[in-house]
């Protein structure tokens, strides 16, 4: 802290790291990869008049450190200033993600084993698949944080993946889908039952493309599936809502806090509480404890999602939302765990009420301009609406719409909320781990791209 605040600053912090990441690949009964890396380091951030200084080493030899600190310093520009010895206070956060069985107690064998098992439920459940390809992989990341207001905090925790892939064919059709589940959990996570839901649905849903259509494009009603339409919420409005673009006023809801932006029966929440969730934190990369933060309360802007930094622009406490991908970065605001809380409506209620639309429930990835709040996303599978019944299966539709306008125009929320747990991953400059989810919804409103 001497070496960081030498120079001047405001505000020095230091995040140290320490993770492992194993890792192993099965293609059509044979391992074809495997691996074992470590990473290890110690970030040192400094603030002055508001510029940051960041700098990184990657050991915790006391000179290695000293240097990145005074690196640090230098960016953040300042003249020397006394160093005060510091109270020590240590900062608790929850515990979302106990661990049964440690992934370093288990074999090789047994994920292989596992992996085989996933390889033959595929093989056994259609006979038109020609490929197989399943993966798992695991690491455990060791946090420690301490900064110039004599905070401390420490993390540690396990991180699991599993994905499964199958390549189908059908005459001169091929089809290919996948299946991931992510949890932060032990070994237990190595079920039986996780391999049959994970074999069921990336085999049902290549086997559905095979009869699937493009649909005619245009504005229509569209339906978002409960789960992985989280996405929705995570690009279209949950960056929108991260408070350094909203700081900035590069975001559309720069001057919307406190105002009404959709029906005064949604709310929409980021929650770093939720028990085993990938995106789930016992404290942020900045010693903050997890929390569950309202983004919009009845309707209402609530809250921006908040670091130290941007925190303290607004006069607030920080919300828990200050992540990095590792300690060669620095903290931003970034989103954990996004989804919107249940309506009072029925999944088939909804449907019910659409005369002609589409009925979206996969998607492989999405884009969003912060400042316009424009958006596309790529809808993999779906189904024709017509007459208030889900008839044909659909297939590469790309949605295109407006956040905020389309936030507004959600006006039917099911009561069958469910967070989806796949490989989520949000690139922010930097990666972090992230879920979303959310009940059935009806967008009365949204361009189709089709044929």
């Amino acid at each position: 802290m001497a070496g960081a605040l030498s120079r001047g600053g405001d505000y020095a912090d230091i995040f140290f790291e320490y993770s492992t990441l194993e890792e192993m690949t099965m293609q059509d009964h044979k391992v074809t990869s495997a691996g074992s890396h470590v990473d290890y380091g110690a970030g040192v951030r400094v603030i002055k008049d508001g510029h940051t200084g960041y700098a990184f080493c990657e050991t915790t030899e006391m000179p290695s450190m000293m240097r990145a600190a005074r690196s640090a310093a230098a960016i953040a520009d300042g003249m020397p200033s006394p160093v005060k010895c510091l109270d020590v206070t240590e900062i608790k956060g929850g515990c979302w993600y106990p661990s049964e069985y440690d992934w370093n107690d288990i074999s090789c064998d047994v994920k292989k084993e596992f992996l085989l098992a996933l390889d033959r439920k595929c093989y056994d459940a259609d006979s038109r698949i020609v490929s197989v390809i399943a993966r798992v992989s695991h690491s455990y990341d060791k946090s420690l944080f301490f900064n110039s207001l004599g905070e401390l905090a420490a993390d540690s925790g396990p991180l699991a993946s599993v994905a499964v892939s199958v390549v189908m064919q059908e005459g001169g059709a091929v089809e290919n889908s996948t299946a991931t589940r992510s949890f932060r959990m032990g070994a237990e996570m190595l079920s039986d039952a996780l391999a049959d839901e994970l074999v069921k649905e990336a085999v049902d849903q290549s086997a559905r493309m095979f009869e699937a259509k493009k649909v005619k494009g245009g504005e229509m009603p569209v339906v978002m599936a409960c789960g992985g339409s989280g996405i929705l919420l995570h690009e279209a409005i949950g960056h929108a809502f991260e408070a350094d673009f909203n700081m900035k006023n590069t975001s559309i809801f720069s001057d919307k806090l406190g105002k009404k932006v959709c029906d005064s029966s949604i709310n929409v929440v980021d929650d770093g509480t939720v028990m085993y969730n990938r995106g789930s934190i016992n404290v942020d990369d900045e010693g903050v404890p997890g929390q569950k933060t309202y983004i919009v309360k009845d309707g209402v802007l609530n809250s921006y999602l908040h670091d130290r930094i941007t925190a303290a622009h607004y006069g607030v406490a920080p919300t828990g939302n200050g992540r990095r991908e590792s300690f060669r970065n620095y903290p931003i605001p970034r989103m954990r765990v996004t989804y919107m809380e249940n309506g009072s409506c029925t999944a088939g209620s909804i449907i019910a009420d659409v005369k002609r639309g589409i009925y979206v429930d996969s998607f492989l990835n999405g884009q969003v301009q912060i400042g316009a709040g424009d958006f596309t996303f790529y809808v993999k599978t779906g189904y024709l609406i017509e007459n208030g019944r889900l008839t044909a299966p659909i297939k590469d539709v790309n949605a295109i719409g407006n956040g905020p306008q389309a936030l507004a125009d959600i006006v039917a929320v099911a009561d069958d909320c469910l967070i989806d747990n796949g490989t989520w991953t949000c690139g922010k400059g930097q990666n972090c781990a992230v879920s979303c989810g959310m009940p059935t919804a009806l967008v009365s409103r949204l361009t189709v791209g089709g044929l």
